[in-house]
């Protein structure tokens, strides 16, 4: 099974940390290693990741990761990250042939939270989003989310970050098909941007985008200092795989 990683971005946020935002460390594991621990749990064994800003240090990290992990790793590079990250999918999935689990390097996952995606990983066209519908919370940053509103059979009828009415926060995670890719680029060619939501907007205007309620499954965008502070709090009681010393003073 294939995984895409979207790790390209500048994360202006957190640009007041040292590391590349894709190496910020998380309970003592870059986010970028605990997506790919997470992702492994879930039954990925190959994962695209895709590079921009400060590619470099990202990429020299790979090899390691896919050591302790077992995943293999490929970097895909973007000459312009400064782009929305739907053009991220467009570079990184045209090395995956077939279906992907689709991830954001800033969010953190808990295993039962993929593996219940992964259960329509061999979907035949559209895409697969993972909601939350429990909109409120210390995870979840109103200013910075995603809203879903959903159609009366599930699927999605509206994306984006200033809907006024929603059912669900979108939580960075989907099973994309070759559609997904073909939908962010028709929508780049009639004058989008190239944002991974106009690109669901446009399979959902076809009745092409479903929605996989994850409800009660811990994760986190982490985009901020603040976001990064709850982070460390709450994810040793939630992901698994922690360095030693870590899992020592959780049990503690």
């Amino acid at each position: 099974m294939n995984a895409l990683i979207l790790a390209a971005g500048y994360g202006s946020r957190l640009a007041s940390l040292p590391a590349p935002k894709p190496l910020v460390p998380v309970a003592g594991v870059s986010m970028l290693e605990w997506s790919v621990r997470q992702a492994s749990c879930a039954g990925i064994t190959r994962a695209v990741v895709v590079t921009g800003h400060r590619a470099d240090e990202i990429e020299a990290r790979l090899p390691g990761i896919s050591y302790r992990t077992g995943v293999r790793l490929e970097a895909c590079r973007l000459s312009d990250w400064s782009r929305p990250n739907g053009h991220s999918v467009l570079a990184g999935a045209a090395r995956i042939k077939g279906n992907y689990l689709l991830m954001m390097a800033d969010h953190l996952f808990s295993a039962g939270l993929l593996r219940t995606l992964v259960r329509d990983f061999d979907r035949q066209g559209g895409a697969a989003l993972a909601i939350d519908r429990k909109v409120e919370g210390p995870t979840i940053d109103p200013d910075d989310a995603t809203w879903v509103r959903q159609r009366a059979n599930g699927r999605i009828a509206l994306i984006g970050k200033h809907l006024n009415r929603y059912d669900a926060v979108d939580c960075g995670a989907f099973i994309g098909t070759p559609d997904l890719a073909e939908a962010i680029a028709q929508a780049v060619s009639e004058g989008a941007a190239g944002s991974l939501s106009e690109g669901m907007q446009r399979l959902a205007d076809c009745g092409m985008a479903d929605t996989i309620d994850v409800t009660g499954n811990w994760w986190i965008d982490v985009d901020c200092p603040h976001m990064h502070r709850v982070a460390e709090a709450q994810a040793p009681h939630y992901l698994t795989g922690l360095p030693q010393p870590v899992a020592r003073a959780v049990a503690a």
